[in-house]
């Protein structure tokens, strides 16, 4: 058995050998790191990103501040999209809505247009219904409110061939409701659940018998449109070839639009506020304005990448043609898909914009089906790409609440008669292209302002430059 004495001396020697352990034998850290210099960084933002699109446009330059787009005169043919309201599960057409199909096209007698969406009817259908089929009596007008639409017909060899899908706002037998209905020349098979409304031919020409207005409109539509047009709809320039002899020649001249758009220079612009003992006293090692004004200019050129992508007035997103949108085929971005958008811009792609998002599932898509899109060196960058064309990371196009985007692919430059950057150089106080920063003076509380003014737009140069893959599915 351990003594008391033994006890005591083991406790008495366990005492020392802890006192010896906190002894302090040499300068801590935290003493140590007063005399020391921190390493540090610049201000660091999370909120950078690559901004491919500013990048790849190229920018030209706008002293006047107005850019004019001259072309060809074209005739729109009425390729704009009809727009619906909802009450509850009720769906209704926008009577003025109406207007943006080609036989009513410039047509604005609101009463006769209410009159005839008084009389569309609503259908609801679920996945796999046929809606209208090929050879069947075209008797009507299909809107199409919500859901997704394969449109397909019989090829030669009698095999079902796939036309493109049609989705929200497209609408089929417009052209049916006047002249010779004859048949469906195409099928429409619903790939998603949602809603079509239907216009029947009775119903239109009863509308039609009591609305003098509306056959004026009609006897007149065609005179307004040249037969002579191109598959483009411009004005056509007639020529002669494969003669022998001394045949008469076609004259011609190529006619111009008499009002082609201008775009106008936009602005992004804040104030910086730096009080002038930061500025006088802490600017080593790092200059406190250079650091402010740096995070101030790339949060300015963020937002002109997202008003460059969304802004309804010269945004990409809006400033699509109609006849350059086309659909996925089932929701994901497959490699058909893909194809049908590089097919809207075929002349000489220049890059494809995709969220990021959007470009794992164009990956996803292609390894199911064993497919692996090659990579391309791009600006010294590694990035994926299709039929050579770079696939590029955009987070400013957006991800709408049910998992969907938009994917773009396009045609840059001016010679190309692409996609360009309007912006203008050598402005007052200028600090980097087409971005100014302006002193603003000194307050009454020793604050300095500085006015940060980012200038910047975008054209898009003939219709066929710009196109758009719509309701691309991100889910997995």
């Amino acid at each position: 058995m351990t003594t008391a004495a033994e006890r005591n001396s083991g406790n008495s020697g366990s005492g020392a050998a802890q006192g010896a352990e906190q002894a302090q034998q040499s300068l801590a850290t935290a003493a140590a790191r007063n005399l020391a210099t921190t390493t540090k960084t610049p201000p660091q933002m999370q909120g950078i990103t690559s901004r491919w699109l500013l990048k790849v446009l190229p920018w030209v330059q706008v002293t006047g501040g107005t850019f004019r787009v001259n072309r060809r005169l074209s005739h729109t043919l009425g390729d704009g999209r009809v727009e619906f309201v909802s009450t509850g599960s009720q769906v209704r057409v926008i009577p003025l809505e109406l207007s943006e199909l080609p036989t009513l096209r410039g047509y604005d007698d609101r009463e006769v247009l209410e009159a005839l969406a008084a009389r569309c009817e609503q259908r609801d259908f679920g996945p796999g219904e046929v809606i209208v089929q090929e050879g069947q009596p075209a008797d009507r007008l299909v809107l199409i409110a919500h859901g997704k639409l394969r449109k397909t017909a019989r090829g030669r060899y009698d095999e079902q061939i796939t036309h493109g899908v049609l989705a929200d706002g497209d609408f089929l037998g417009d052209d049916r409701l006047t002249g010779d209905s004859g048949t469906w020349e195409h099928t429409l098979t619903s790939l998603t659940s949602g809603t079509v409304l239907t216009l029947e031919r009775s119903a239109f020409d009863a509308v039609l018998a009591g609305a003098d207005s509306l056959r004026a409109h009609l006897a007149a539509a065609g005179s307004r449109i040249p037969a002579q047009r191109t598959e483009d709809g411009e004005s056509a320039i007639e020529l002669a070839s494969g003669h022998v002899g001394e045949p008469a020649l076609p004259g011609t001249f190529v006619d111009y639009d008499l009002k082609p758009r201008e775009y106008e220079l936009e602005v992004a612009q804040t104030v910086l506020r730096v009080h002038t003992r930061v500025a006088d006293l802490y600017n080593h090692p790092m200059n406190q304005l250079e650091e402010q004004l740096r995070l101030t200019i790339e949060a300015l050129r963020e937002r002109q990448e997202h008003e460059l992508v969304n802004n309804r007035a010269i945004g990409l997103l809006h400033n699509v043609d109609m006849k350059q949108r086309v659909h996925t085929r089932s929701g994901p971005p497959t490699p058909d898909d893909l194809d049908e958008l590089l097919a809207t811009v075929w002349k000489d792609p220049s890059v494809i914009l995709a969220h990021p998002k959007a470009i794992a599932a164009i990956g996803r898509e292609c390894s199911k089906r064993g497919v692996y899109p090659q990579s391309v060196d791009y600006e010294g960058h590694s990035v994926p790409a299709w039929r050579g064309v770079p696939i590029l990371p955009c987070n400013k196009i957006p991800v709408g609440p049910q998992g969907t985007t938009s994917v773009l692919a396009m045609r840059t430059g001016e010679k190309a008669q692409g996609v360009v950057g309007l912006h203008q150089t050598g402005i007052p106080d200028e600090y980097s292209p087409s971005l100014s920063v302006r002193f603003m003076g000194i307050n009454e509380k020793a604050v300095m302002s500085y006015l940060v003014s980012a200038y910047y737009s975008a054209a898009v140069l003939v219709p066929d430059a710009l196109g758009i893959l719509e309701d691309v599915e991100i889910g997995y």
